[in-house]
Parts: C-alpha cells; sequence; structure tokens
C-alpha cells in the first residue's frame, strides 16, 4: 500500500511550503514557483518510487514546474504523482488566502494522463455525491442537492471562481436562490471544502485548470466525495494532444473513476497562506516555522491535519504520525 509513503509526502509538501515562505506578497510568481517546484522535485528524487509526473503545474502560464511524463524517484513502487508545487500562485505573491502545495500520489495507471489545459469540474461532497451530474442544469442540481442535503435552495453554497465566463451560470444560480461564494484562485481548497461539512460549501462547479482538477480528485475520492470533469480544448493542437495521451475523446465526461482509477491513494496538502482548511507558515524568530497540512488515505478514508514545526535551518519535526 501507498500508505508508506504519507509521512515522507507530507515532509516534502511541508518543506515547499516553507520555501514558498519568502515569496508572499513578493509579487513574483516564477520565483515562488520555482522555489516550491525545486523543494518538491530534490524530495520526489529521494524517495524509494518509480513516479511519473502524470499531471504537472505550468504549461498554461509557463511558469517553472514539473513537467508531465518527467520521472523521478530513485527507483522502486511505481506510481503517478499529480503536482500543484503552488496552488494558488497568485494568491502567494499577492498574500492572500487560500494558497497551499498539493502532492497526489497514485499506483501507475491510476490517475489521469492528460495535458495541462482547461477542464470543467463538478465537485460535491458524500452526502450529495448521487444527487448532481456534470450534464445536468444547475437548476436540476440545486434542486436534487437541497433535497439530498436536507437543505432550502436558499441555503446552499455554491463555490465558484470569479471569472467571466461563469457569469451566466452565477446569475442561475442567485436567481435561483442559492448563495454564491466567488473565489479567484483556488480550485482544490473549494473541491475538497465540499466534502468538510465545516466549511459551509456545499457544491463547487466551473471551469478551470486540469491538473487541479486531477489532484483534487484524489483528495475528494479520500474524502468519500464525488468529482467529475471534461476537458476543454480550444485548439485543434489541444485536441491532437488529448489523443497523443489516449483522450480519443476529448469531450468525454471524465467520472471520477476516470480521474482516479484506485482507493489506494495519497493526497497531501500544506497551507502557505490562511485558508478554509488549513493555516499558512507561520514564522516566529525563536522557534522557527510552524505549518498546516492535510493528509489523507484513500485505503481506509482516512484523513488527518497535523501541524508542525520546523526550527529554521533544520528538519520539520510534525507533531503526529499518519497510521
Amino acid at each position: 500500500m501507498l500508505k508508506t509513503l504519507a509521512l515522507p509526502l507530507l515532509h516534502i509538501s511541508e518543506q515547499a511550503a516553507i520555501a514558498s515562505f519568502p515569496w508572499i506578497g513578493s509579487g513574483d510568481k516564477n520565483a515562488a514557483d520555482g522555489a516550491a517546484t525545486t523543494v518538491m522535485r530534490d524530495g520526489l528524487n529521494q524517495l524509494p518510487i518509480d513516479a511519473r509526473v502524470v499531471i504537472g503545474e505550468g504549461e498554461l502560464d509557463e511558469a517553472p514546474m514539473l513537467h508531465i511524463n518527467e520521472l523521478l524517484g530513485q527507483g522502486g513502487l511505481p506510481v503517478d504523482i499529480a503536482v500543484d508545487p503552488i496552488e494558488g500562485t497568485v494568491l502567494t505573491v499577492n498574500n492572500q488566502s487560500n494558497a497551499l502545495t498539493t502532492l497526489a500520489l497514485a499506483p501507475r495507471g491510476a490517475l489521469l494522463h492528460a495535458p495541462d489545459m482547461y477542464m470543467e469540474k463538478l465537485a460535491v461532497g458524500p452526502k450529495g455525491k448521487d444527487a448532481v451530474d456534470i450534464n445536468w442544469s444547475i437548476e436540476t442540481n440545486l434542486l436534487n442537492l437541497s433535497q439530498a442535503l436536507g437543505k432550502d435552495v436558499r441555503e446552499l453554497n455554491v463555490a465558484i471562481q470569479h471569472r467571466e465566463r461563469h457569469e451566466s451560470l452565477v446569475n442561475r444560480m442567485r436567481t435561483l436562490g442559492a448563495k454564491v461564494q466567488l473565489f479567484d484562485e483556488g480550485d482544490v481548497t473549494y473541491a475538497l471544502a465540499t466534502a468538510m461539512e465545516h466549511t459551509g460549501i456545499d457544491l463547487f462547479i466551473g471551469t478551470g485548470g486540469a491538473p487541479e482538477g486531477v489532484v483534487a480528485a484524489v483528495g475528494l475520492k479520500c474524502l468519500g466525495g464525488k468529482m467529475q470533469g471534461k476537458l476543454k480544448p480550444i485548439s485543434d493542437e489541444e485536441v491532437q494532444r488529448c489523443l497523443m495521451m489516449g483522450l480519443t475523446d476529448p469531450n468525454m465526461t471524465l467520472e471520477h473513476e476516470d480521474l482516479v482509477k484506485s482507493d489506494d491513494c495519497l493526497f497531501v496538502g500544506t497551507g502557505i497562506t490562511d485558508s478554509i482548511l488549513m493555516q499558512g507558515v507561520k514564522l516566529d524568530r525563536q522557534s522557527g516555522f510552524e505549518t498546516e497540512s492535510l493528509l489523507l488515505s484513500g485505503q481506509d478514508q482516512y484523513s488527518r491535519l497535523i501541524k508542525a514545526y520546523s526550527p529554521a535551518h533544520t528538519e520539520c519535526v510534525t507533531t503526529a504520525s499518519f497510521s
């Protein structure tokens, strides 16, 4: 089982978040991405795994990245990796909420292998997974979800990225009476939030990056939620890239099992800035860095929020183990 890699992945995620810390509020996206990416690459290359990056970050904005099809590790367990060294780079360099590092791991062949392009996405928690579908109208989904959750439609809170392409969808949801929570960046955060009742997010929808969709799908698999997607190629070149990666129908509906084919999967995310899921990196010049991370296992549907302390220039020491 992959669970033996949980703590090493946690350590890598923590160190990537700490490496990002100096760039919070700096305005320098490439420097922030580069710092986190370097730490993740170096850490993954030390693990006893034969890893292939199937979802990497960076092609859309030409940022530093872990490349799709890049091979990592010292050999051993064959795995697929979906990674976003900084989910919310703009949030990080503008010192805004909801930035985090993310890593997702599954057995070789278990994660969607797709180009870095846009994806239409829908995510919901365990109680609503049978009530919604990406191919249904938003009106049908909201009415069904209200019944499944035992809420009035006016009590539903839907997270959607604040983009012009979503304006019509937002208007339709508001016409029906639902609450709409707009966010600038942070697809993974808000998708995972649907499976954590304390966040108050009932549904996540909208079109954003495919890498974030696959990473979030692993997290939701661990939390018992539901994720669906549809790739949205915008050029013949992107269609051809899909075909080259084995996606014979780039417009097909990607069910959760298409995005993540195995329950033996891991997700880890560490806060860079404060979010609805966890605190960001804090620095006390006497005691060093403090981080919070979310560690999820699909094998046993187990989740753990971990606070860790890392004295300056030393290894990060966590206050909890994974079992």
